[in-house]
């Protein structure tokens, strides 16, 4: 074959896989055909995704207090004595001192409002912990040990729950992303009369794998003794791993 069929030859196989991911690409924008110009080299882009389910381990835990008083001192008072009887529980139920970081500190004015006019009812300590629990059983335990000692200046504001070492879990994601890439990227071009070779280009992006129960929300009274553990179900939590890969066409 002359170069000039040579060139008509790759022009045809061009327009053939061109056609062949238009019709593709109706249904699924993760996959692309590219052309490197005048050189008539092609590829198949595609992208392709892994997820692969696990049971967490850890308990991230925001929890602290907010107290109120007519003066800055006494609500100052009053937040260290609630705060230090949550933290003693916290160590009581086996949570270390690393674990144990303050989040948020602050003091703030408190106004009530009447017919326009503003008059100043007092002062807010908040203060507020993020905890790590690496005993996840413990969590139900945890959280009414803390609203018992904090009483009605608890403030829970949000538990998470993570794996602590996802990276097994993210290898099989990550196998059954290239898996997925790679399936339609053959689908492409049997459909486009042409064989994949190698990749050319592979880039990735994973998920953290972390569920969050964000809703805040202040202890209102302390947990009662004749009532049962608060439930908390940690569930099962997603490791997803997407991957871009372009192989080149033979």
């Amino acid at each position: 074959m002359n170069k000039r069929k040579r060139v008509a030859g790759f022009a045809t196989i061009g327009a053939v896989v061109a056609l062949g991911v238009f019709a593709a690409g109706c249904g699924d924008r993760t996959t692309r055909v590219e052309t490197s110009g005048g050189q008539g080299q092609t590829g198949i882009s595609v992208t392709g995704e892994g997820k692969v389910s696990g049971k967490p381990d850890v308990a991230k835990l925001t929890l602290g207090v907010n107290a109120e008083s007519d003066t800055v001192q006494k609500a100052r008072d009053q937040a260290a004595v609630s705060l230090d009887a949550i933290v003693k529980t916290l160590k009581n139920n086996g949570v270390a001192d690393k674990d144990i970081q303050t989040q948020q500190f602050n003091i703030q004015p408190q106004y009530d409002y009447n017919d326009g006019n503003q008059r100043l009812r007092g002062f807010q300590v908040t203060n507020i912990l993020s905890v790590t629990l690496r005993d996840i059983n413990k969590t139900s335990r945890v959280v009414d040990d803390a609203v018992k000692a904090g009483g009605n200046d608890t403030a829970i504001q949000g538990l998470a729950f993570t794996i602590d070492n996802p990276a097994d879990l993210q290898k099989q994601a990550r196998e059954k992303a290239v898996a997925d890439a790679k399936a339609k990227a053959e689908t492409l071009a049997q459909v486009a009369g042409v064989i994949i070779g190698a990749a050319m280009n592979i880039s990735e992006n994973s998920n953290a794998p972390v569920f969050y129960d964000s809703r805040s929300a202040r202890a209102g009274i302390g947990a009662p003794d004749t009532g049962g553990p608060t439930p908390i179900q940690p569930g099962e939590l997603d490791v997803t791993v997407q991957v871009s890969i372009t192989w080149a066409i033979k």
